[in-house]
């Protein structure tokens, strides 16, 4: 008995698997590995399809009008005429969705058909993926898929080593070492061996944590701990490794990687949401309105209708003998008549034209050629046909980082030896540096026989200076060459290298270039080769990198020498030099402060020469320290503290993430178009910030990044009440603010101006005292106090501030009179903070008590960067601003870690790159290149939501004017449903007299040209606050067709109603008029049409002038060929005068409340894109001010964020490659060591009169150059600090190489203050 329960407690708490067994896993009912996306079968498409397309309101209230017209006694109108466009609907809504049906089960049949090894009965036979069952042993060769999670047995390499690259799972292609038991390495490849294997595997249930397994192996009665480091999951590929073994732990939907998926959700867009609400308006209006017909048709029948019998007999069915009774059935009938008659209010024709315009508006996405590219011949892609118009109300954009903002390359860029730096081009004319281009011509390194062809490098001295042999260049890269961890490996006679970190292979890769070739290493010993000369190296030891050192370290011996070789963050570096290298200490410094503006990841280079003495004498202690069993960390640590110090600087090395193609640019004018974009991302903080840095989602201009990395409830709490308080203070005190600015009323304008950025910034000292409760308990934030210039313009204000701030701040008179004088301030815009939230904060942030305040001050901040985040985390902040902002929201990435947050946005969006096309497969939009976001959204994005509403208020228009006509003759015909036109008339009205130029304004219309939605991405701002179609527009848009239809009826009837014609023929009969009125509705809509449309093509000619002929040509078919009721009456019609006057006369008051409305908008109130237009009409090429068209972000020297340095996430692998493992552990994440937002911030309360005298010193320096040179420009220098007074002054300098804004540190620590020259 407890033999057979055990299994099913253990299925409560625990997976148990028994490797061969299938008897023992298949009372678990595991699942297999059979995946399935797809949503329907041949069975099921047709019931379920059906059941979600009636789902929609208009869908399933058309179902029920079509049920009443087939009920004769109710219906005027023939089941036709609502059964063949409802047919029509569902047919092409179904055909789509089978489509996008086939193509989820064509991949999921290419994936389930994958082939794999496995073990069957002892031998190895080749089953399909689908057919892998939990506990099967599995066989994996070199470069291929992973079928399952996998726990590794055993591999090809030694010491039970393997290499995956995980691509498809987090988008990095770097490669990560995994390694199995070493009591299973025995097994091999030996098949009778792996099919006697029976180990017992207890583990965790399936989840979604990628980084994160738990679990025990029972085999040969021992117990063998299991983690993340034994487990290859679903999507990895194999590397490098020729082949290897493994027992599936989990299958098909148990996958991590599945259960990273998410759900497919049915996405609809916020007009679709709209339109629904607006039918349920619109039916309860309808219901009203005959509700109060039928009532005055029962009154009518009992009052009037009674005594006319003869000639209007009632119905069978209807009671004769209690005329109150009859009267009332027949008002009940015409209750249903009347739905019946009245349900073109909402015709079905408008979803097979929203259908259609957003299927052709999709494939002009795809023919886009500004969207296509080159280099791997990609389009763009819609692949969804209903989400359109959403591209244009996107107000979140949720990135990821590695592989869709950058390329996933690091380069070489730049370096510093010996306080020299190498890199740049000038021009030695000017002095000035060359921009590099694709035009410039790089370095040519073929003269070495292991140069890489794709290695670019530019600055010919370094080259020249290495083959010179001159001596700090060849220690330079030697260091590079011998300090790291990288794998050497030779494939078709070329060496290739296999790094864990992609900045490690890029060192290694420039040092092989410039002639310093890593060729192989062992366990104990590293060999290169220096300008074709074989050096090798006794490995003696690897300090190893983790996220606490920060640096990595390699003991060699050479000879009877021994060197220690560093690398690390400079300022982890910078504190173990030696002294009497300060001049060399302070021009590096220079080089990382403007490699670190720059956006580049640096590293520091230091060696250390040992005495053979020395050495052994420490090695000795730190085996000791090696071997304790009490603070075994603590001692080795203080053993690498002790021999990482006194050492000589070498150099520093820059290297570029390289962004993709536009990226600054695509942010910056999203941004500007009103979009908050978030990144989220995997990668370590640092390294997301100096992108943020590179891409200018970080700008100099941001008053502080707030960094959020508290690791307990409390702790985040803290911080974000910090962060409140910082953004409450700049809000009270900011320039223009209401207390910033009474405060300050009696203060005099001629006061010295640094006297007063003093003054003020002691305010906030004082005010941030007082909240706290101590003195200096909370430093204040960094604030943008006020900015100051001088110049020529304003002689009498002199040494004043001139700013719309300081006028504010002193309330001056005299400075009022000098603004008028003065170009105009514009706030800037940019001006704000940013959030940086690691992943163990993210978890707290997102929890109920501490959501709120998340929000609230996320919202509050221009940008926001999660680091370390896991794909499930990125789709819960996604689902978070769904419900808490109520906003829609778009997801971009490029790897399977992404599908969740694609699948949880309103759009999603793929990036077909390098790392697979998972992420491409559940997207809703497919780019090549981020950069094409920027046109997705503000070109196509809004076009498309911009076509749609006026689409939709044209529609809304004409069905309304037509619809009413009825409403109105029901006064006349005794409320008995009796229509004003032909029921032919009114079948084909929607469908072929006016769909065709409303289907054009829907797919061609345009305000103004894409090139125009580019260079004004304040266009964007309409279709964020949805002001284009909203309850208001409709409202408009019913009023407008109420009024013309009463207009378009009354004024037909009263000619007509007892009109005669010049021959004497009467003209009052109920077809004549319905003629009339219906000929002049048609020219109506023709002028209303050619009148709302802005972009004239030939299709809108065609259609427009085309309807019109159409309807003249299809009325005389019908009535004249067919035989239709109506035959002759329009002929009779307009050869009378009278019908020409009366349609000019109705047209004509139609109109022109509608050209003068039109007019007085373009002339009072003009949009922004009817500026726009003016200004193209009068060919002004000009460039607009600011207020309307975006102003491009100057790039200042930004802060110095410097420690983006060349190290994977986890610790390093050093002490697998010396036990002679070769291969190495995953490295870790790793803090901030300079801290934005709120580290460090005490010091500069205590350095603030020393950066003021530095400051009252430039001013008197400046102001001398001033008076020697008239031809200097005004520089910008700024020095900020993460949470105190950041201060922006505006000098006249001369443009000097020494403070050039690229040479000067912007965020400098506060120990150089005084080496600041302003």
């Amino acid at each position: 008995m407890g033999t057979k329960t055990r299994p099913q407690l253990a299925k409560d708490n625990e997976r148990r698997i028994r490797a061969n067994d299938k008897e023992f896993n298949s009372q678990f009912k595991y699942h297999n590995n059979y995946i399935k996306t797809s949503k329907y079968s041949l069975l099921t498409f047709l019931p379920f399809n059906l059941l979600e397309q009636f789902q929609r309101l208009a869908n399933f209230y058309f179902l029920c009008l079509l049920v009443l017209q087939l009920i004769p006694a109710i219906s005027s109108l023939t089941p036709v005429t609502t059964a063949i466009p409802l047919i029509g609907v569902l047919t092409l809504t179904a055909v789509k969705d089978a489509y996008d049906d086939i193509q989820r089960h064509l991949s999921d049949s290419q994936v389930n058909n994958r082939k794999s090894k496995t073990l069957r009965n002892g031998k190895l036979v080749e089953a399909k993926w689908s057919d892998v069952q939990v506990g099967d042993v599995i066989r994996l060769d070199n470069n291929q898929f992973v079928a399952a999670d996998t726990l590794l047995l055993s591999t090809s390499e030694p010491n039970g080593l393997c290499f995956i690259e995980t691509a498809e799972l987090d988008g990095e292609t770097n490669l990560k070492a995994k390694q199995c038991l070493m009591e299973t390495t025995e097994l091999a490849d030996q098949h009778d061996l792996l099919w006697d294997f029976n180990g017992e595997i207890i583990c965790e249930r399936p989840n979604n944590l990628l980084n994160k397994f738990e679990g025990t192996l029972i085999w040969k009665n021992q117990r063998f701990a299991l983690d993340n480091d034994k487990i290859l999951l679903r999507g990895c590929v194999l590397r490098n490794t020729q082949w290897c073994y493994g027992v599936v732990v989990f299958a098909g939907v148990d996958t991590k990687l599945m259960q990273n998926s998410g759900k497919t959700q049915f996405k609809s867009t916020g007009v679709d949401r709209l339109l629904n609400f607006i039918i349920i308006g619109i039916v309860l209006f309808l219901i009203s309105i005959c509700a109060f017909f039928a009532i005055a048709c029962a009154v009518w029948e009992g009052m009037i209708g009674q005594h006319f019998q003869l000639y209007l007999p009632w119905e069978n069915i209807i009671p004769q003998e209690m005329i109150a009774s009859g009267a009332t059935v027949i008002g009940l009938l015409v209750f249903f008549s009347y739905a019946i008659v009245l349900n073109t209010v909402v015709p079905i024709s408008l979803y097979v034209s929203v259908e259609v315009i957003r299927f052709v508006q999709s494939f002009l996405i795809n023919w886009d050629e500004e969207m296509y590219y080159a280099r791997t011949h990609t389009y763009a892609k819609a692949r969804t046909t209903t989400l359109n118009e959403e591209l244009g109300q996107i107000q979140y954009i949720f990135s990821d980082k590695t592989g869709t903002l950058t390329q996933n390359i690091m380069t070489f860029n730049k370096c510093s030896i010996n306080g020299r730096t190498y890199g740049d081009l000038i021009d030695l004319r000017t002095g000035e540096l060359i921009e590099i281009t694709d035009a410039i011509e790089p370095v040519d390194f073929s003269a070495n026989p292991h140069h890489e062809s794709d290695f670019r490098w530019y600055d010919r001295s370094l080259l020249d200076a290495v083959r010179s042999e001159e001596q700090h260049s060849h220690n330079f890269f030697r260091l590079l060459s011998l300090c790291h961890t990288v794998m050497a490996e030779t494939v078709n006679g070329r060496l290739e290298y296999q790094a864990q970190s992609p900045d490690e292979a890029a060192l290694v890769s420039a040092a092989r270039n410039f002639g310093f070739v890593f060729r192989t290493r062992t366990p104990n010993s590293i060999t290169i080769e220096v300008m074709g000369r074989i050096e090798e190296y006794e490995l003696l030891h690897i300090l190893d990198f983790n996220n606490v050192r920060k640096r990595m370290s390699v003991i060699l011996r050479d000879g009877n020498s021994v060197v220690l070789y560093c690398k690390g963050a400079d300022n982890v570096i910078y504190d173990r030099l030696h002294g009497g290298q300060e001049d060399l200490k302070a021009r590096t410094q220079d080089h990382l402060n403007k490699f670190a503006s720059e956006g580049l990841r640096t590293l520091v280079l230091a060696e250390r020469r040992l005495s053979e003495a020395y050495y052994n004498e420490w090695r000795q202690r730190q085996q000791e320290a090696a071997l304790s069993m009490e603070s075994r960390e603590q001692k080795l640590n203080a053993m690498y503290e002790e021999i990482e110090s006194d050492m000589q600087l070498v150099g520093v090395t820059a290297i570029e993430d390289k962004l993709q193609d536009g990226v600054p640019k695509s942010i910056a004018n999203l941004q500007n178009a009103g979009i908050k974009i978030w990144v989220l991302t995997g990668d370590k903080q640092e390294t997301a910030i100096n992108i943020g840095y590179s891409c200018q989602l970080l700008t100099d201009e941001l008053v502080d990044v707030f960094i959020v990395d508290g690791s307990s409830v409390e702790e985040v709490e803290k911080q974000l009440r910090q962060f409140k308080e910082s953004i409450r203070i700049f809000d009270r005190f900011r320039p223009g603010g209401s207390e910033g600015t009474t405060q300050n009323t009696g203060s005099s304008s001629s006061m010295d101006p640094m006297s007063a950025t003093v003054t003020q910034t002691s305010a906030f000292m004082q005010d941030t005292t007082t909240i706290s409760g101590s003195p200096m308990c909370q430093p204040p934030p960094a604030i943008s106090v006020v900015t100051f210039r001088w110049d020529a313009k304003i002689k009498d204000n002199k040494g004043g501030p001139d700013s719309a701030e300081c006028t504010d701040l002193f309330r001056d008179p005299k400075s009022v009179e000098d603004r008028r004088s003065a170009p105009p301030v514009v706030v800037d815009e940019s001006t704000g903070f940013a959030l940086v939230v690691n992943g163990h904060s993210l978890v707290h942030c997102l929890s109920p008590e501490l959501e709120s305040k998340f929000l609230d001050i996320a919202s509050q901040c221009k940008a926001v960067i999660c680091c370390r985040v896991t794909p499930l985390q990125k789709a819960l902040v996604v689902e978070l601003i769904k419900r808490a902002k109520n906003a829609v929201t778009l997801a971009i990435g490029d790897g399977a870690n992404d599908v969740s947050m694609i699948k949880a946005a309103h759009i999603g969006v793929g990036i077909s790159g390098q790392e697979g096309l998972q992420a491409v497969l559940s997207s809703d939009y497919a780019i090549a290149q981020f950069c094409y976001l920027e046109r997705l959204l503000l070109v196509h994005g809004r076009w498309s939501y911009y076509r749609m509403c006026k689409f939709l208020r044209y529609f809304f228009y004409k069905n309304f004017a037509f619809t009413l006509c009825h409403c109105w003759y029901s006064l006349f015909c005794g409320f008995s449903a009796q229509t004003v036109f032909d029921p032919m008339f009114i079948s084909v009205y929607n469908l072929f007299y006016t769909s065709l130029p409303v289907l054009a304004l829907g797919v061609f219309e345009q305000d103004v040209s894409d090139k125009n939605s580019v260079e004004y991405p304040r266009l964007y701002t309409p279709g964020l606050k949805s002001e284009l179609f909203n309850i208001r527009e409709f409202i408009y848009s019913v009023l407008h067709g109420a009024f013309t239809s009463l207009i378009l009826f009354l004024i037909p009837y009263g000619v007509y109603k007892d009109g005669v014609s010049q021959n004497g023929y009467i003209l009052s009969d109920h077809m004549t008029l319905g003629a009339v009125v219906a000929t002049i509705l048609i020219v109506d809509n023709t002028a209303q049409i050619a009148l709302y449309t802005s972009y004239w093509t030939i299709v809108n000619h065609i259609t427009i002038w085309g309807s019109l002929i159409w309807y003249f040509v299809l009325d005389y078919f019908y009535n004249y060929v067919i035989g239709g009721p109506y035959v002759g009456s329009l002929t009779q019609a307009i050869n009378d005068m009278t019908f020409w006057m009366t349609m000019l006369i109705t047209v004509v008051m139609l109109m022109a409340p509608v050209l003068a409305y039109k007019f007085y908008l373009l002339d009072v109130h003009p949009s922004l894109s009817d500026k726009i237009r003016q200004k193209s009409l009068k060919k002004v090429h000009s460039r607009i001010s600011s207020d309307v068209r975006r102003t491009p972000s100057s790039r200042r020297g930004r802060r110095s964020v410097r420690s983006g340095y060349a190290f994977a996430h986890q610790e390093g692998f050093g002490r697998l490659i010396t036990s002679g493992k070769i291969m190495h552990k995953m490295p870790q994440d790793f803090a901030f060591p300079l801290g934005l937002g709120t580290k460090k911030t005490q010091a500069l309360h205590n350095n603030l009169s020393s950066a003021t005298s530095d400051g009252k010193q430039a001013n008197h320096h400046q102001n001398h150059n001033s008076s020697s040179n008239n031809n200097n420009n005004i520089t910008n220098l700024r020095h900020n600090h993460s949470s105190m007074a950041d201060i922006r002054i505006g000098l006249n300098t001369d443009n000097t190489q020494d403070t050039t804004s690229d040479e000067l540190s912007p965020r400098a620590p506060c120990q150089d203050l005084d080496t600041i020259n302003l």
